[in-house]
């Protein structure tokens, strides 16, 4: 099987040409009719238990989101997926 080929990032970091998956599998949610979108955020290592709570509750108070998944990982950082009931407002930027 062929690799896929490797490049230079702009930050100098090499890495290859496959896409990551925005949200880890198994977390693609159906619910029915649609009634939710859906909103991935990384969360990095240095975050920690407190300041990631004080950031998800300022999104759950001023932008409607209500935690859906928490994966936390060995090296300390987290993925998390946000949901809220679809508005006639378009998805803004969780500004995380």
């Amino acid at each position: 099987m062929a690799r896929a080929p490797r490049y230079e990032s702009a930050a100098g970091g090499a890495h290859s040409g496959r896409r990551r998956r925005s949200i880890p599998a198994g977390w693609e949610e159906t619910s029915e009719e649609g009634e939710y979108e859906y909103v991935p955020l990384r969360l990095p290592p240095d975050v920690n238990r407190v300041t990631a709570s004080m950031r998800l509750a300022i999104q759950a108070e001023f932008g409607g989101w209500e935690l859906s998944r928490v994966r936390a990982y060995t090296d300390g950082s987290r993925r998390v997926l946000l949901r809220r009931r679809k508005t006639t407002f378009p998805v803004t930027e969780t500004g995380m």
